[in-house]
């Protein structure tokens, strides 16, 4: 048996490294003590399975989540007592069909074995391992295989000792974590420079009880990061109340965030509770705050420093203890010079200002990204296999994204199924560039929208003159380009879903 893979990890538990960096390691040492074409350690997370460690397997398997009910041999593996190997020919459907780096769409005939990774008599994970080459496992001495896996089962407790440890606040990090497993995919997916800087910065600010304004453009994740905060902070056992500014008539702004009496106006026909009073204790998400109109921007400073708040109809005040965290895609600076909000407000909520970096300035996260929007797609679809071809991952790096990672989501999802309907009978369904409706940079710019900019009626306000603008600017987009919402929410760089939201606001029809 040859112990010298092993060495460097024996000695790597008196190093300080991250729990990514022990388990790559760990998989690199399986490598090199049983050549084969892949390794990946499968960690145990709920009803599903995430890579925490590969070799051999392209970049965007790691975002991949494997839900053990739909991957027949991962289920297979978790559920037996130890190493189990499976027939070259076997039936059961490969989860890394198309993941393993120069392999083709679809593991035909091959080698693949796992074991189960238990921890103190619980199931932690499972080890997977595949040849592309048949009988590549042949002659390997189980006896040995069997003593590399416990060695690496005994490596993993040893390493999540020393990050027990490490951890200085247990019962609260026991408790985020049951917050996110109850909450399913809350995970900011990510591993440029950009996000880590992003997720450092989330991990300075969450403890503390600091106002928070993340800023960044249409579809970034910026309620993503909200939530991160609030999972992370001292108040992660209580509620995160969310509201979106922009969704609430003006009329009923104050009733939504301080609640109302029974009678209080027309409508009113029993008690309710805002939303400060409903995240008492915990923490309140202000998304879209920047749409808020003046003079529910000053209601709303009132109870931020004052921390007491009056329902609408009530000379009663509340006493609330709540951590606001807001969030906005405009530039509140400006928006402030130009006297469409409160510069004390402004100052009140960017204690601690967050940006989110634009998926154009994230590398390859994109791919990781379609990684998991493409696991997620394909059980939702009801097809076994959604894989990017190389043609299609290159068009999508050489895109600016400006509708970020939500307009990544919705491409992924347009396309797998104008994917699924050209190749429903086969067993993976590759996605082409073709399959995408990208403007790709190098085309031609299109013509400025000319925009008939009329003088405001007399007497008409500063809102219903950006209204009367905004109105204008759309319809001149629309009618260049045909009525194409997509060309016409590029053209104006908004997402698509915020275009027809504004749109319905304005009063102009959508089809």
């Amino acid at each position: 048996m040859d112990i010298a893979p092993f060495i460097d990890v024996i000695e790597d538990l008196n190093r300080e490294l991250s729990p990514r960096q022990r388990y790559q390691r760990l998989v690199q040492a399986i490598h090199r003590a049983i050549p084969c074409d892949a390794v990946a350690l499968l960690k145990l997370e709920g009803h599903q399975l995430r890579p925490v460690a590969v070799v051999g397997l392209k970049e965007e398997a790691v975002s991949r989540r494997f839900v053990v009910n739909h991957h027949p041999r991962l289920d297979r593996i978790l559920q037996s007592p130890g190493l189990i190997r499976f027939e070259s020919d076997s039936p059961l459907p490969d989860p890394y069909d198309g993941l393993v780096s120069g392999g083709e769409d679809q593991l035909h005939v091959h080698d693949c074995m796992g074991s189960p990774i238990y921890i103190e008599g619980k199931p932690w994970g499972v080890l997977t391992l595949d040849a592309l080459n048949q009988g590549r496992f042949d002659a390997l001495n189980s006896l040995e295989t069997r003593a590399y896996i416990a060695a690496m089962a005994a490596a993993i407790k040893t390493s999540e000792y020393i990050e027990v440890l490490a951890a200085k606040a247990d019962k609260q990090h026991e408790v985020a974590q049951r917050l996110m497993e109850m909450s399913g995919p809350l995970e900011i997916i990510g591993e440029s420079q950009a996000m880590a800087d992003l997720k450092a910065e989330i991990q300075t600010v969450a403890p503390s009880d600091l106002s928070v304004l993340i800023t960044g453009e249409t579809g970034v994740g910026k309620e993503l990061v909200a939530k991160a905060i609030h999972r992370q902070s001292k108040r992660a056992g209580e509620a995160l109340v969310q509201t979106n500014c922009a969704a609430l008539p003006e009329n009923i702004i104050e009733s939504e965030l301080f609640g109302h009496v029974k009678g209080a106006f027309s409508g009113a026909v029993s008690h309710r509770s805002g939303r400060f009073e409903l995240a008492d204790g915990g923490s309140l998400f202000l998304d879209e705050v920047g749409e808020l109109p003046l003079p529910a921007q000053a209601k709303l400073l009132r109870a931020l420093q004052s921390g007491e708040i009056q329902r609408v109809g009530s000379d009663k005040t509340i006493q609330v203890n709540v951590r606001v965290i807001a969030a906005t895609n405009r530039d509140l600076q400006h928006e402030v010079k130009e006297g469409r909000f409160r510069a004390d407000l402004y100052h009140r909520l960017s204690v601690y200002p967050l940006p989110v970096p634009p998926l154009r300035q994230r590398n390859k996260d994109f791919l990781l990204l379609a990684g998991y929007f493409l696991e997620k797609n394909q059980h939702q679809l009801g097809v076994q296999k959604l894989r990017l071809s190389q043609n299609a991952v290159q068009q999508l790096a050489r895109y600016d994204w400006p509708g970020n990672v939500r307009e990544l989501e919705h491409l992924l999802s347009r396309a797998s199924l104008k994917a699924i309907r050209e190749q429903r009978h086969q067993s993976v369904i590759s996605i082409e560039h073709t399959h995408f409706d990208l403007v790709e940079p190098s085309a031609a710019e299109p013509m400025p929208v000319m925009v008939n900019r009329d003088a405001p009626d007399e007497g008409q306000g500063l809102r219903e003159s950006v209204d009367q603008f905004q109105r204008q600017l759309i319809e001149a987009a629309m009618a260049q380009h045909n009525g194409n919402l997509a060309a016409v929410a590029r053209q104006l760089k908004l997402d698509r879903s915020n275009l027809v939201r504004t749109m319905g606001r304005l009063g102009l029809p959508t089809s």
